[in-house]
């Protein structure tokens, strides 16, 4: 008989994943898959880059469970590699957008979205573009602690702890990075 893995702490699940239990990566990749995607996607600013970056999140995590502190919660542990990843993510882009001007202009016509319609959901596209992209301009010491708290819903204490920071340079990067948003 097995045991039901959903009652298992983190710390459990970590240890029979350790052992070669699929079900255990499974059951951690379960609980954290949203968590992971909604800070990553909050990060990078588009949902199917972001999926890329929640798998690599999830694969670098598990090909080093072994250097995960049970005691400690889990969820600050894969958002520690998310961010890392994010930041990879960001390294990259830099380096394709000095090739983006290689294409030729006319490449831009065949990208239009044929599925909006109507004014509000153009004008509510535009918003969330606008913010999503101002998020995403925001310098990396900004932008974490405004993802992790506003988005993931991580408090203040929570975030420091993700960053490796005091709970006051969260706070003061945080509001920094308002500042910045409203100009």
């Amino acid at each position: 008989m097995t045991m039901p893995l959903t009652g298992c702490t983190d710390g459990e699940l970590a240890a029979l994943a350790l052992t070669g239990r699929q079900a255990a990566y499974g059951e951690l990749m379960q609980r954290y898959r949203e968590p992971v995607f909604r800070l990553v996607r909050s990060h990078v600013g588009d949902a199917d880059e972001a999926l890329d970056v929640v798998q690599e999140t999830f694969v670098a995590a598990f090909a080093s469970i072994e250097r995960y502190d049970g005691s400690r919660p889990f969820r600050h542990w894969i958002n520690r590699i998310a961010l890392n990843k994010c930041r990879d993510c960001g390294r990259r882009r830099a380096v394709r957008r000095l090739f983006r001007f290689a294409l030729p202009l006319d490449a831009a016509s065949e990208i239009v979205d044929t599925a909006v319609t109507g004014e509000a959901a153009i004008d509510d596209a535009r918003a969330l573009a606008r913010a999503t992209k101002a998020i995403a301009a925001l310098p990396a010491n900004l932008k974490e602690p405004l993802i992790l708290t506003a988005v993931d819903g991580l408090s203040q204490a929570e975030a420091a702890t993700v960053l490796g920071i005091s709970e006051k340079a969260v706070e003061v990067r945080i509001y920094r990075a308002r500042k910045a948003l409203t100009g």
